[in-house]
């Protein structure tokens, strides 16, 4: 098995403080990392030792008004899941490269580097692990290539 379960679900909300709150008062859970641009809020909410929510507010997004029925809510924006190894990572990303599932780029986000690819259906997914490679503290935006992976 090349994967030691997921690493995190994204989710879109309408207000994030909301979700920080109810996730914060229910579970325990604590906002670990935190990013605001024009119209866009992007955080992570630790909810266990090796589990995130990654949750994205988009200004005039609606996604997260479609609660009902069951099985009418839409897909998940993402998964993410948890390699197990940095050389079970560099095994998928193997075996996906191979299949046409993903292109060779890596981003590195600081404290983990992530692959995204997607499936049969078309759902877009990432393979994260530990970056080995991680300063301290240092969170990297969306598009930092991993050095490791630079041809």
């Amino acid at each position: 098995m090349l994967l030691d379960g997921f690493n995190h679900v994204a989710v879109i909300t309408a207000d994030t403080d909301r979700l920080h709150a109810f996730y914060g008062e229910v579970f325990g859970a604590t906002v670990a990392h935190e990013m605001r641009r024009d119209g866009f809020r992007f955080s992570i909410v630790d909810i266990g030792p090796h589990a995130e929510l990654n949750v994205f507010e988009v200004d005039g997004n609606t996604e997260a008004e479609r609660q009902t029925p069951m099985l009418g809510r839409g897909r998940l924006d993402h998964l993410g899941l948890q390699a197990a190894s940095i050389e079970a990572f560099e095994e998928i990303r193997r075996r996906l490269l191979e299949r046409g599932a993903c292109d060779e780029f890596v981003t590195d986000f600081g404290p983990v580097l992530s692959l995204f690819f997607r499936d049969p259906d078309g759902l877009e997914a990432e393979v994260c692990v530990r970056n080995p490679d991680a300063e301290p503290g240092r969170h990297n935006p969306p598009g930092t290539p991993a050095a490791r992976y630079v041809r």
